[in-house]
């Protein structure tokens, strides 16, 4: 009894060990007729093919296209600029002194040459009194000398002298008016006073911080932006320029007034500025504008937005539909780009009027493939 459950077992176990073999073993049957199979479809459809007689279906892409026109292409340099005066000045003393009146305070209208403040003049009214009355007895003393000279009484020594310190006596009082006059604060532009930098008892010298009156005239305005040394070759006088306002929301058209021929040796840029008329914006010194100057300019330019170029191992490409037979396909064409602005690129090369440019479904699409529109 123990014996044949033995040899059950046994015959159990050989057919389990067996089965994964055989099953391997029609896999690897079934590959190989696989694979023979394959190799003699394959050559019998480019037989089909070659006699015309197997026509395979057609994938074909949907796409967008676009007909290339010319049209105006512009490229601007984007700045930052900041509004200014045609005539923004600060006034300062001429000469180091006590401020004894001030005129003026900060929104007032000042003519050219209107005393804006004072300073101690003391001394200097002392020393033309007392020069004036030197000048007197001079002159005295001249005009009898001259009177006997005349008469060909005394020596031509004696008139000369006489007449020299009348003289200088004259130049003293005429620098002495003049070192006055420095003492009197003037402006020399006409215009508004933007600020007042000094009080009364306040001491005050030339060119030293605190010292100074601004004055502004805005009747002329002008936006003035620092350039790279980079763009000099193409800002001009003349050229187009776009001024926008961030915080009115408006934009005014301008030309570039000033284009500077000095280059500052420390950051590398030049000046330029642009004028602008009084119109309904409020213009303020040192207000924020963004500058769009026009630094070139193409009439009749084929013109293709930046996204619809591709670019390879041979360069830079683009899709455009064409025609094979019945067939609507796709066709590379190898472009050479010029200036890109604003998201569009100008083609040197390439292209021409009237081909259609795919501008949607472009992507993964080959040349030569099926589309449609």
């Amino acid at each position: 009894m123990n014996k044949n459950i033995l040899i059950l077992i046994l015959s159990v176990l050989m057919l389990s060990c067996g089965k994964p073999d055989s099953k391997k073993a029609q896999y690897d049957k079934l590959i190989a007729e696989r694979d023979k199979l394959n190799v003699q479809i394959e050559q019998l459809e480019k037989e089909l093919k070659a006699d015309g007689k197997l026509a395979l279906p057609v994938k074909i892409n949907d796409v967008k296209v676009d007909a290339i026109t010319e049209k105006i292409f512009k490229h601007y340099i984007d700045v930052q600029g900041k509004v200014d005066g045609d005539q923004n000045t600060t006034v300062s003393p001429e000469t180091a002194g006590t401020v004894t009146r001030v005129y003026v305070k900060e929104g007032d209208k000042v003519g050219r040459g209107q005393i804006l403040a004072e300073l101690d003049a003391k001394l200097i009214r002392q020393s033309i009194e007392e020069a004036k009355t030197q000048l007197d007895f001079a002159t005295n003393i001249y005009n009898k000398q001259k009177n006997l000279w005349d008469k060909r009484i005394g020596s031509e020594v004696q008139y000369l002298t006489a007449k020299n310190n009348k003289e200088s006596m004259e130049k003293r009082i005429a620098t002495l008016k003049e070192q006055f006059s420095m003492t009197r604060i003037k402006s020399p532009i006409s215009g508004s006073v933007e600020e007042v930098q000094f009080k009364v008892g306040q001491a005050v010298s030339p060119g030293t911080p605190g010292s100074n009156v601004r004055v502004v005239n805005m009747s002329t305005i002008k936006v003035i932006a620092e350039l790279s040394e980079a763009y000099s070759a193409g800002v001009k006088q003349g050229n187009e320029v776009l001024i926008s306002f961030p915080d009115y929301g408006e934009d005014l058209h301008s030309r570039i007034s000033f284009s500077s021929r000095f280059i500052d040796p420390v950051n590398r840029t030049f000046k330029a500025e642009a004028k602008l008329s009084q119109g309904k914006i409020q213009f303020r010194a040192n207000m924020i504008a963004t500058m769009k100057i026009n630094d070139y300019t193409n009439p009749k330019a084929i013109v293709i937005p930046v996204n619809v170029i591709q670019k390879d191992m041979q360069g830079q490409y683009v899709l455009v539909a064409g025609q094979n037979g019945k067939h609507t396909i796709a066709i590379k064409k190898p472009i050479t780009t010029g200036s890109i602005y604003g998201g569009y690129a100008e083609i040197l090369n390439g292209l021409q009027s009237g081909e259609q440019l795919i501008t949607a479904g472009y992507m993964n699409l080959k040349d030569g493939q099926f589309i449609r529109f």
